[in-house]
């Protein structure tokens, strides 16, 4: 990536075509199982090799976007997301379908490195990755509230993906080149926070697995257990995902001012308790609670994990290989939830569901509060050093507009004019300033004598 920012629109359209395939998980799983035939385990299935096949390509391209530019790999994703999705939606049979929808999960999972990557690059990645969930949920939104009355079975949520990716293609054109921008960064060097960036990793794929697995049969929880049709949870889906955008908003007005710690931790205690009451639901009005609260606070807690995973490497490493591993916990999110609901119950899968959040809030809030000392804009520093710490910071591949200036030293330097003479001036009549040279010599410059 080069290091200069680049615009985040474009970044916050390739995003919202990469994620918009997990949020849509629900009424493709659901659909799956309507129309094809499936049983629900094996309709959540479906949805996890989706989204397994989207964190392969994470892992695939973590720290490799910078090498090839990002709009090479972001195109490649685009067309593999709308050759697969488009190719499930015309599939009629269950290994075609499962097969298209691996090819568009990869493309999903691509454009999605490209977009974390380039959110770690912009001057406040925390904004980036709230605007990007913003237009995802507002997307998701929309086609949770036409989905259920066009029909069309397995075909409808694939398709509306396919076309989102075709939309989002000329944006495309407003990212880096296909060549790296300098070689000021390499392709290869060490992880920075190796011990901070791995316990991330891992808690936001116990956290992902436990949202997901929730979100993955939702749709079921609305059917079988409160006895609602499609139509009304398409629109308690959309409800929810509108709270989400306030949610969203909040937090891009909260920014920095509370830390990362406390939306971390505090929110995902309100998730688990949301995960329960959702779980349990038996009428429309638990589950409209459960599902809004929800989504309401889901999408904060995310977008400050996305800002703790960029701020960890300015390149964006951490953001993709974190992303990535969260794909992996969503794709397992379906089958767990599937297998926990048929073994034991909803009620009971949603109590195992909110432990393992409760559990996995210790080490991901211990992250946050660790690194709560580096400012949440990655490149800034402190100004203890003065001019030495800001050219500390660029020599690391630091944003420059985050870097505080040269051009206002601590301490003034005052010219003074030599007088011209004939006679060449002798190189030892300069001396360095400094109170070694005594009273007489305090000034930037040492006094000059003629020889």
């Amino acid at each position: 990536m080069s290091s200069r920012p680049r615009a985040a629109w474009p970044l916050v359209a390739v995003f919202t075509a990469g994620y918009l395939a997990a949020y849509l998980l629900p009424t493709i799983v659901g659909r799956l199982s309507v129309h094809l035939g499936l049983g629900t385990a094996q309709a959540g299935l479906v949805g996890s090799a989706l989204l397994l096949s989207s964190a392969t390509a994470g892992f695939t391209l973590a720290g490799r976007v910078e090498t090839y530019g990002p709009r090479r790999p972001a195109r490649i994703g685009l067309v593999l997301a709308m050759v697969g999705y488009g190719c499930a939606a015309l599939a009629g049979s269950v290994p075609l379908v499962v097969m298209g929808a691996m090819i568009g999960g990869f493309g999903s999972g691509t454009a999605t490195a490209v977009a974390a990557s380039g959110i770690a690059a912009q001057r406040d990645p925390h904004r980036t990755s709230s605007l990007g969930l913003l237009s995802v949920s507002a997307t998701a939104g929309a086609l949770y509230l036409t989905i259920p009355h066009l029909g069309g079975g397995h075909r409808l949520p694939f398709a509306s993906i396919a076309l989102v990716a075709l939309l989002v293609w000329p944006a495309t054109g407003r990212l880096g080149g296909s060549t790296p921008a300098g070689p000021a960064a390499p392709a290869v060097g060490r992880l920075p926070h190796r011990r901070s960036g791995l316990v991330l990793a891992g808690g936001m794929l116990v956290w992902s697995m436990a949202q997901n697995a929730l979100w993955g049969v939702s749709s079921r929880i609305g059917v079988a257990q409160a006895g609602l049709s499609e139509v009304t949870i398409g629109a308690v889906f959309a409800a929810a995902l509108g709270a989400g955008l306030l949610g969203v908003m909040g937090a891009g007005v909260l920014g920095a001012r509370l830390g990362r710690a406390v939306p971390i931790g505090l929110g995902t205690v309100i998730i688990a308790v949301s995960i329960v009451l959702s779980s349990s639901a038996g009428n429309l009005g638990q589950f409209a609670t459960g599902e809004i609260l929800w989504n309401t606070v889901y999408p904060v807690v995310l977008s400050y994990l996305i800002g703790l995973a960029a701020s960890l490497d300015v390149r964006g490493r951490w953001a993709v290989l974190a992303g990535s591993a969260s794909s992996v916990g969503v794709a397992c999110g379906p089958v767990l939830g599937s297998v926990l609901s048929e073994q034991a119950g909803y009620p009971v899968m949603g109590l195992v569901l909110g432990a393992v959040t409760l559990l996995v809030a210790a080490p991901v809030t211990a992250v946050a509060l660790h690194t709560g000392g580096r400012p949440l804009v990655p490149g800034s520093v402190r100004r203890r050093g003065g001019a030495p710490a800001a050219l500390l910071a660029v020599t690391t591949g630091a944003v420059p507009g985050a870097v505080p200036k040269l051009g206002a030293p601590e301490q003034a330097v005052t010219e003074i004019s030599l007088p011209v003479r004939r006679r060449r001036p002798v190189r030892t009549a300069f001396r360095t300033a400094g109170p070694a040279g005594g009273a007489g010599q305090s000034n930037a410059y040492a006094s000059t004598s003629d020889r």
